[in-house]
């Protein structure tokens, strides 16, 4: 599936690596993965992210961060609590931010839980003994996973967000552990681009259809999952209306249903985007076609409706009727000629 959560009750250093290295992440108190996301009514690919250690080198940016930050002092720990110092902070920092965050520190770290199944630790930057930065990321047996940072909008100018991520990584090398996962970077939504500039030498994203770190210089829109569906789907479509066989191509509205952790055992429909084929008489089946970026096929899937909503008005391009779990796939192609050819001949 593109979109899964886990709710371990204990998690190993060794199986969050394993989770890491799969392109997951925590949230909360526990460990998803998504490969797409919506901002603003905008559909785009979740990239992952990791850095190799053992490739990082000091580079100019991080030597102007010291410099610019010699001034105030840095403590790295075990993050035993949170407290209300940091709940302050995060609070003064969710106001100033342009993005939704979450309603506190706690929220975002433990959810509706009280324990922590992670092994957290925390970098706290003080002027005097004013707090006014703190990173949080959770250490594995090899790798380290950068969970959130926030500051005082008030020291915007000195860029602690990035001076964060940088000591979180000096610190995992000095440890001598092997990755560092800052998360994803979203092609076409300029806000994660950040992180595409720090430790860039040794940066690597995950490459969803062969499940591949590769480098980031390889690295191209045409390899962005959701960018690579349209573009196959809008072919698919043309040669189908070229054969009088009309489709609608629509965004899915639920596609990361399956990261509610009570519907994670019902296995969901989770495309982002289909062509809408036909519909039963009976109106609780579904028929799209799909292009799936792992296996490079066209499926035609029937999909039963499990829900049905009330759709939003004025949103004729976005599917949103039905809440959808794939039944069966009634054929796969290769091609998009090949897949018209099966669809007159049905």
């Amino acid at each position: 599936m593109f979109a899964r959560v886990h709710c371990p009750e204990a998690l190993r250093p060794e199986e969050l690596d394993a989770y890491l290295a799969k392109g997951w992440f925590r949230m909360g108190q526990t460990i998803f993965t998504t490969n797409f996301l919506n901002f603003k009514d905008q559909y785009y690919s979740a990239i992952w992210l990791r850095v190799v250690l053992s490739d990082l080198s000091p580079d100019r940016t991080y030597a102007k961060l010291l410099k610019l930050n010699a001034g105030f002092r840095t403590e790295i720990q075990a993050a035993t609590s949170i407290g209300p110092q940091k709940e302050a902070l995060f609070a003064k920092y969710r106001e100033c931010v342009t993005f939704e965050a979450s309603s506190s520190l706690h929220q975002l770290l433990y959810g509706k839980s009280q324990l922590n199944i992670y092994d957290t630790h925390e970098v706290n930057i003080y002027d005097g003994e004013k707090l006014i930065a703190t990173g949080i990321f959770d250490i594995g047996t090899a790798s380290a996973a950068g969970i959130t940072c926030f500051y005082d909008p008030a020291y915007r100018r000195f860029s602690l967000g990035k001076y964060l991520i940088y000591i979180k990584m000096d610190y995992c090398k000095k440890l001598s552990l092997q990755y560092f996962y800052p998360g994803y970077f979203v092609p076409g939504y300029d806000f994660f681009d950040y992180k595409l500039s720090i430790g860039k030498s040794a940066l690597q994203f995950f490459r969803l259809s062969s499940e591949q770190w590769l480098p980031i210089s390889e690295f191209s829109q045409k390899l962005s999952p959701y960018q690579l569906m349209i573009d196959k789907l809008v072919t698919l479509q043309t040669l189908l209306r070229e054969s009088k066989v009309e489709t609608r191509l629509l965004r899915y509205e639920f596609f990361d249903a399956n990261l509610i952790p009570d519907l994670r055992e019902v296995e969901l429909f989770d495309f982002p985007l289909f062509l809408f084929f036909s519909e039963s008489q009976e109106g609780n089946f579904n028929r799209v076609i799909v292009f799936d970026v792992r296996d490079q096929y066209y499926h035609l899937v029937v999909c039963r409706s499990v829900w049905k909503s009330h759709p939003v008005e004025n949103r004729a391009e976005v599917y949103s009727s039905n809440l959808l779990k794939a039944e069966e796939d009634e054929f796969l192609a290769q091609k998009a000629a090949e897949t018209v050819a099966i669809i007159l001949e049905r």
